[in-house]
């Protein structure tokens, strides 16, 4: 069973930047998908990025600009690095992993940005 494994979060006061990690015990230039999900309290979990096995990229319209996702296919790592954060980017960050049906989500890392 595929396993992600997700670091980096912390606290940071507004205007900081934080790196997340996710670790997958499969080789992620398999997958077809890596991305990065978003779920503050109350509310759903939102995409925030994600990254094809092609190296093409999407973001969330909230994000642009600000945070910027890559992947390490040697390292089978995928980061997630978040520049110029705002209170309400706070949330617990999941990774997920998609190839074909096969859907696999990280235990997630906190993110909390104080104002």
């Amino acid at each position: 069973q595929v396993q992600l494994v997700e670091s980096g979060g912390g606290l940071v006061q507004a205007g900081g930047s934080l790196r997340l990690s996710c670790v997958t015990s499969a080789s992620i230039s398999s997958a077809n998908r890596m991305a990065w999900y978003r779920q503050a309290p109350g509310k759903q979990r939102d995409l925030v990025a994600s990254i094809s096995n092609s190296g093409s990229t999407e973001y969330a319209d909230s994000v642009k600009g600000r945070f910027t996702i890559s992947r390490d296919n040697a390292k089978n790592t995928v980061y997630l690095q978040m520049n110029s954060l705002k209170p309400e980017d706070t949330a617990i960050y999941y990774c997920k992993r998609l190839r074909g049906p096969i859907i696999t989500w990280g235990q997630g890392t906190q993110v909390t940005v104080s104002s």
